[in-house]
């Protein structure tokens, strides 16, 4: 029988980073002194290793609970389940335990009930991760005592707030099909109580109107392949349109779909754009260009964030992380002008 692998400790975290002890421990402890790149390369070899500070030893030593909430609303969506699972890895490595309550629904009473779990099992600070306009009334409304830290959403409604900039990818989406040539551009949206939907929207429209193009009218959806396939068979019946920005991939998928049964044909006859780059979209026919959004990046700052905040320091802004175009075979340049 082999000897069971000890577990890592600080001491291999430090070699592995190339950095002293001291520094692993000033990085897990959130000092502000440690040089950004320095901190990148411990956070990369904690998370290598598995390691896991001794959380439970050090909330005794600073007489705190060191444990953070995270309240998710949308799990069953790519998006919001990624920044989940990221904020709850960039906890472990901060030395924090993170305890989860995931909504099935979103309603007043179910979120407020969900804070309050987490406010008597003594967490020290809540993430809410919050696309939703319901979840983000409530944050606006709650009077905890602890720092909220709002991820997705409207970020002008709380104090705290992380997330990627969803205007910019947007206008990366539509600015790419214009580039190559592309001037009726349909927009399938996602629900507009959702505050990513309405940025997207806004992000095409400001693009369409720089390139001096009047847009037509968005065209619903609700997130769901389903709904994409619905309104890709109402694009298939428009034979005006040569582009097609989907506000999330699962619609995109979707339009794939009803655009191959009405014959119009991927990119030949029309290009389409998606948003977050979901493992599959490399592998569909054809793989599909979209953006892509940094969940780790997204987590790892909402860590932050939040270590700043229940220590009570000044906190500046938190300047929106910057998305990125993927350009794959769902999109190329019109084979015939647009009218």
């Amino acid at each position: 029988m082999t000897e069971a692998a000890k577990a890592p400790v600080m001491t291999d975290v430090a070699r592995l980073a190339g950095v002293s002890h001291q520094t692993v421990s000033r990085v897990i402890n959130g000092s502000p002194s440690i040089k950004p790149e320095t901190r990148e390369r411990v956070l990369q070899a904690i998370e290598r290793l598995g390691y896991r500070p001794n959380t439970a030893a050090r909330a005794l030593v600073r007489g705190r609970s060191g444990m953070i909430g995270i309240i998710g609303t949308a799990t069953t969506l790519f998006g919001p389940a990624s920044i989940h699972r990221t904020v709850e890895d960039a906890a472990r490595a901060a030395g924090y335990f993170a305890t989860s309550v995931n909504l099935p629904g979103v309603t007043r009473r179910a979120l407020d009930d969900a804070t309050d779990h987490l406010m008597r099992v003594g967490v020290e600070g809540i993430i809410m991760i919050a696309g939703h306009d319901e979840a983000l009334e409530v944050v606006r409304r709650q009077r905890s005592g602890v720092p909220f830290v709002v991820v997705e959403g409207d970020l002008s409604k709380a104090s705290f707030t992380v997330g990627v900039d969803q205007v910019l990818g947007a206008r990366m989406a539509t600015e790419h099909l214009l580039e190559l040539g592309h001037h009726e551009i349909v927009h399938v949206r996602g629900p507009l109580n959702w505050a990513e939907a309405r940025a997207r929207v806004e992000g095409w429209r400001l693009a369409m109107s720089a390139a001096r193009l009047r847009p037509a009218e968005p065209v619903h959806g609700d997130w769901s392949s389903e709904s994409g396939y619905v309104a890709g068979l109402r694009i298939g019946e428009m034979p005006e349109t040569t582009a097609v920005f989907a506000a999330n991939d699962q619609m995109a998928i979707g339009v794939l779909r009803a655009l191959h049964e009405c014959g119009r044909r991927v990119p030949e006859d029309i290009s389409v754009v998606g948003f977050d780059d979901v493992p599959e979209a490399a592998y569909l026919i054809p793989p599909l260009t979209t953006i892509q959004q940094d969940f780790k990046a997204v987590g790892r700052r909402a860590i932050e964030v939040i270590k700043q905040a229940i220590k009570g320091e000044d906190l500046q802004p938190s300047p929106l992380i910057i998305p990125k175009l993927v350009v794959r075979k769902s999109t190329a340049p019109p084979t015939r002008t647009s009218t």
